[in-house]
């Protein structure tokens, strides 16, 4: 884990090494506190896309937990049924 002072901010250079490097975020404080986080795209799109895919699996466990699940062997005989096939 990096952390920097906002001072250093001005060497972008720098601060894109130190990213693709870490391949994690860079932090940022200012008198001592965090106060931003700076990260390379693909370790953003990398994050947010386990975010998403931790959301679905639970809102898949939380369907199962209600009975908010459909079986399905029933919904293919009403597909069958349906279309004739």
């Amino acid at each position: 884990m990096t952390i920097i002072p906002m001072r250093d901010l001005k060497d972008t250079v720098e601060i894109e090494r130190r990213c693709m490097e870490e391949k994690g975020p860079v932090f940022v404080t200012k008198n001592g506190y965090g106060k931003l986080v700076v990260m390379d795209i693909e370790y953003y799109e990398q994050t947010m896309r386990k975010i998403y895919e931790a959301k679905q699996i639970n809102e898949g466990l939380s369907d199962l937990a209600n009975g908010k699940t459909v079986d399905g062997d029933a919904v293919k005989q009403r597909l069958a049924a349906k279309y004739g096939i």
